[in-house]
């Protein structure tokens, strides 16, 4: 008998109703507004109503670099909140909502797998409450009133060709990648060439990540540099008299959205900020609202270790005051063997049987990676627990060498079976969680804020990464000058690097060293609160495959969607 599909397990899950969760999680009923029987917003209003209640256990979900072969952060992360019921604990997950790029194109949805799963799964993965579209809609409202300022004699002085914001739109697109708008005549605007992003990549999703209240979010969307003048002075949303109609359009967007997982385990589902250019991680008011719901609180952060838990800790936690307890750190056989560098994986087709093979020397010399992500736990003074995820067909001897490295560091190790037997199968994790998270934690950021950007810069690449050295290219140096004259080097700093190496490399594999970052260029997120150097060439406007998953998605004669994964 074959495994069922994602979405099978997820359409035959019995819903719990949602003031059942919201009790289970002790959020008062009469601050959810439900959108439908699967989801419910809650009111900003939980955060002061629940301030007295104790702080859950405040614990992160990391992993190794991803690979083709997908490590299950987000399984691991629903599968481990589900385990904590049946080892007499309570917790509450906090996870990023998906953009409808990934899920239409090659990537699928992100609610987890298996019997460890957020449902309704379809809704989730599709639109849920319309977060996505309101920062489409705060975005372009913004890139409307800027090209509009332009017309009407551009008062401002804005330098045309030093215009920073673009427009977005929650679809994979290359041919929008780069165009020319204002064509047609004079009533038509300005030509000028400019382009479009993601959704999941616009500033307006990482500041509404990193808001602590709808007032923050307000100040925060005034901050917004939308492009120069000639002089090189900075131009804001606030200037542009439009950050205002941008926080009365996300007024509900704001608000996270309640979920629960196959075990009826909550999840505050909330934000979706691009990896490679912002922080990765869910919204920092969906934490402050689940802190107060039990006796742990699970979060997950994009990518690697080296790239969204680093941004979890310098930047979420910063600007969200609230300290994590304990770290995971996902791996798999197959991952760490992957990262040996002895194998050639491609997307959709067969894994190489010597990948399968027995090869627990292969794992500890893909181990390497996990050791750096260890490494990268231990420096900003969190303990770390690395959690298994067993794939069927895994060896023993393979197994058995992960926890090996793990106890060369320290590290508790424990395995999970979550995606095949739900929450059941990560009790040995939920217990090894558990024990680290009672141990003290002596948390700190990587640096100080009055430190300089490329102080910053520095201490990331050599501290995190494992680079000997930054080297900068002079438009990168001019960049630098330009935001430390303007006074945004007081801000935390998020690497724009590839996600496929610890290093800027993304064919180095394991954890590449006697390396040096280089720095093209610095962007500048002032309105989410960052600044981001760029080492590499970012695509932040993905584009669909020969065949994307768009090609299978469809509703029977039912009316029920077919095809999603």
């Amino acid at each position: 008998m074959s495994f069922p599909s994602d979405l099978e397990i997820a359409q035959a899950a019995e819903i719990r109703p949602l003031g059942e969760i919201a009790d289970r999680a002790g959020i008062p009923q009469r601050l959810l507004e439900p959108y439908g029987s699967g989801t419910a917003k809650v009111s900003l209003d939980a955060i002061e109503e629940m301030a007295d209640r104790p702080m859950a256990k405040y614990v992160v979900v990391s992993a190794i670099t991803p690979t083709p072969l997908g490590e299950g952060k987000t399984t691991t992360t629903v599968g481990l909140g589900q385990a904590f019921q049946h080892i007499g604990s309570s917790a509450t997950i906090a996870i990023r909502q998906p953009s409808m790029g990934p899920t239409f194109g090659i990537k699928g949805g992100a609610a987890g797998g298996g019997y460890s799963q957020v449902v309704p799964m379809e809704l989730f993965n599709l639109h849920l409450t319309g977060d996505m579209h309101a920062v489409t809609a705060a975005h372009n409202m913004c890139a409307a009133v800027l090209d509009a300022h332009l017309f009407h004699g551009n008062k401002l002085g804005l330098d045309i060709h030093n215009i920073t914001w673009r427009r977005v739109v929650d679809i994979n697109d290359r041919a929008l990648r780069n165009i020319t708008i204002g064509l047609g005549g004079r009533l038509d605007g300005i030509p000028r060439e400019t382009g479009f992003d993601i959704t999941a990549a616009s500033e307006v999703m990482a500041a509404l990540a990193l808001s602590t209240s709808l007032q923050d979010l307000r100040a925060r969307l005034g901050r917004i540099v939308v492009g120069f003048t000639k002089a090189k002075t900075p131009v804001t949303a606030e200037e542009l008299k439009v950050a205002g109609s941008m926080a009365v359009i996300l007024m509900e967007a704001i608000k996270p959205n309640l979920m629960q997982t196959l075990e009826g385990t909550p999840a505050l589902v909330h934000t979706g900020p691009f990896g490679n250019i912002a922080t990765g991680n869910s919204s920092i008011v969906a934490d402050r609202i689940g802190i107060r719901t039990g006796d742990f609180l699970l979060t997950e952060a994009g990518f690697g270790a080296d790239m969204g838990a680093e941004r979890f800790f310098n930047i979420k936690c910063r600007y969200s005051g609230i300290d994590p307890d304990a770290a995971v750190l996902v791996a798999t056989v197959r991952g760490l063997k992957a990262h040996s560098g002895n194998h050639r994986i491609v997307a959709g087709k067969p894994l190489p049987e010597a990948l399968l093979a027995e090869n627990p020397d292969e794992v500890h010399q893909g181990g390497d990676n996990l050791r750096k992500q260890l490494e990268n736990m231990k420096v900003h003074g969190v303990t770390p627990v690395v959690a298994i995820n067993v794939f069927p067909g895994d060896h023993d001897a393979d197994i058995a060498a992960i926890h090996e490295i793990a106890a060369e560091y320290g590290a508790r190790a424990a395995v999970s079976r979550h995606f095949e037997h739900g929450g059941r199968g990560a009790t040995e994790l939920a217990e090894a969680v558990r024990e680290a998270a009672d141990e003290p934690s002596n948390f700190a950021v990587l640096y100080p804020n009055d430190a300089s950007l490329k102080e910053k810069i520095h201490a990331v690449a050599t501290k995190v990464y494992g680079a000997d050295d930054v080297e900068y290219s002079a438009t990168a140096n001019s960049q630098l000058k330009t935001y430390t004259d303007a006074g945004f080097d007081n801000l935390p700093v998020c690497i724009a690097k590839t996600h496929l190496s610890i290093s800027s490399d993304p064919k180095l594999k394991g954890a590449p060293t006697g390396w040096t970052l280089p720095v093209r260029e610095v962007r500048a997120s002032v309105g989410a609160g960052f600044v981001y150097p760029i080492c590499g060439d970012m695509r932040t406007m993905p584009g669909l495959g020969a065949d994307p998953a768009a090609h299978h998605i469809d509703l029977d004669a039912d009316g029920n969607i077919v095809g999603l994964s």
